[in-house]
């Protein structure tokens, strides 16, 4: 019997871009669900004890924080406070009083005189309103 080829029939083959990507979608989210299950399962079989101090983290995340009321001043924190504050307000009058663009400045010149002959509590305000 002599050789003969087997004649190629065409196959007729229909694409549907539709189809198409609606497969390729759906293989690619299988997969990755796929992935994402055996890493959980083996983190879960493998990885017990580490998994520990991350299930205590979301449970006291989950609980509401406990408010801690801040404990009454003394007397003697109030007077720390207030030395703070007139400190501070003292080296500001000195920077006023040393910048030299406040000489040019009639307002603040006044009221640097002012805080000089008779300091009272306007007078050092004026001084910081006016003054740089």
């Amino acid at each position: 019997m002599p050789y003969r080829p087997n004649p190629r029939r065409p196959l007729p083959i229909r694409l549907n871009a539709v189809q198409l990507t609606a497969s390729i979608a759906l293989g690619l989210w299988l997969g990755f669900l796929a992935i994402a299950l055996t890493c959980w399962l083996a983190s879960r079989f493998v990885f017990p004890e580490q998994l520990a101090p991350v299930a205590q983290a979301v449970q006291q995340l989950a609980k509401p924080p406990v408010v801690v009321q801040p404990a009454p001043e003394t007397p003697m924190f109030e007077q720390y406070k207030e030395n703070l504050r007139k400190n501070e307000q003292q080296q500001t009058l000195d920077q006023a009083r040393t910048n030299n663009r406040n000489l040019s400045n009639p307002k603040c010149q006044f009221w640097l005189q002012q805080d000089q002959t008779a300091p009272n509590e306007k007078s050092r305000a004026n001084v910081l309103q006016f003054c740089d």
